[in-house]
């Protein structure tokens, strides 16, 4: 399958499996190298980026077979190299609804990490990189099932040893709205670097949206040592999906209760509730509930749905729109999404159509 953007060499570098390269230097501040944003530059009419988001940017290695998995045995199927990362994909599908979007993240002085850079350029997204030669640019497999589902397997790559002293800081005081996935929060580093980036972003004026990422990771972590630090942050808009909802709102799963209950444990944040074959519910801060209802439910390949409504959601809501409104847009390109191969497969020309309102 043909994709939008630079594809990896299959001569290039093979993944290591722990991510990184031990060297002495690795606990050493890696010289940042700033990647076609800087401050003072992309700025919208009110002197502000209207999007920022800090986190992973990895390479998928996505693997898909047609036929139940032969444990212990070979089978047919298709695997190939793909663009990812959740807080990447948000940042790529933000732009391409037409929001002008920066990202930040930490790739390795690889193969990858070029390539990585190469694909954010074409997509339009300003980025600020930080290159190491410590650790190789992270990656994930990716397997999806005969029946669409996909389970992954994260590396620990340089988006995981991105540092506070390393972020940005006049460039993160610009955004009028950061964006962050968990992912940057389930290990430390990258966690002090979220933090910290949240932290500058929302002293300068800025609102902050979280997607929890993973409910297994939240879990693994800790649901209360999760919410404690995530509910300390001053989330304006949370982006979980029933499952993640679920786990943190106690048990609760009928998407009304765990909406209500999230907003308690969020005061004053917006809830997006992503619903997969159901749509979403939108619960704004003291407002009612709103139910969206899903148009297509053709399951392909689930990977980088979740990330593709966040920033679809986002490229609305940021520029006036309600948040169900916000939502409905969003629904519609997470469902075209799901029809495909990988987080974030080329348009093609039914969802250009969407884009442009036709």
């Amino acid at each position: 399958m043909n994709r939008t953007g630079p594809r990896a060499n299959p001569k290039g570098p093979r993944a290591n499996p722990k991510g990184s390269r031990a060297t002495p230097q690795a606990a050493v501040r890696e010289v940042t190298d700033s990647v076609h944003a800087q401050p003072g530059e992309g700025l919208d009419a009110s002197g502000r980026r209207p999007l920022v988001v800090v986190g992973d940017v990895v390479w998928d290695v996505l693997i898909r077979t047609n036929t139940a998995l032969l444990t212990g045995g070979d089978t047919y199927g298709e695997v190939e190299l793909a663009p990812g990362g959740s807080a990447a994909n948000a940042a790529v599908w933000a732009r391409r609804c037409g929001l002008p979007t920066t990202f930040v993240g930490k790739v390795g002085r690889d193969r990858f990490g070029a390539l990585a850079e190469a694909d954010l350029r074409e997509e339009g997204v300003e980025a600020y990189l930080i290159h190491t030669a410590a650790h190789l640019t992270g990656s994930v497999a990716v397997w999806i099932d005969h029946d669409g589902q996909r389970s992954m397997v994260s590396g620990k790559g340089a988006d995981h040893a991105l540092l506070p002293q390393e972020l940005p800081r006049d460039l993160l005081a610009e955004a009028r709205h950061l964006h962050l996935s968990a992912w940057a929060l389930f290990a430390d580093p990258p966690r002090a670097a979220a933090c910290e980036a949240a932290r500058v972003a929302k002293q300068a004026g800025a609102t902050l949206s979280l997607d929890p990422g993973s409910f297994q990771m939240i879990g693994a972590v800790g649901v209360a040592a999760f919410i404690d630090l995530t509910a300390g942050l001053g989330v304006d808009v949370l982006l979980p999906n029933a499952e993640e909802a679920a786990v943190l709102a106690g048990g609760e799963d009928a998407p009304e209760a765990m909406a209500a209950r999230l907003a308690e444990i969020y005061p004053g944040a917006l809830i997006a509730l992503k619903l997969d074959a159901d749509g979403a519910l939108v619960l704004p801060p003291g407002g009612r509930p709103a139910a969206v209802p899903p148009q297509v439910n053709r399951l392909v390949d689930a990977t980088g749905a979740g990330d593709a409504f966040a920033g679809a959601f986002l490229s609305r809501w940021l520029r006036g729109a309600d948040a169900a409104a916000a939502a409905r847009f969003a629904v519609g390109v997470s469902e075209w999404v799901i029809q495909q191969v990988g987080a974030r497969p080329p348009l093609d020309e039914a969802l250009r159509g969407y884009l442009d309102g036709r």
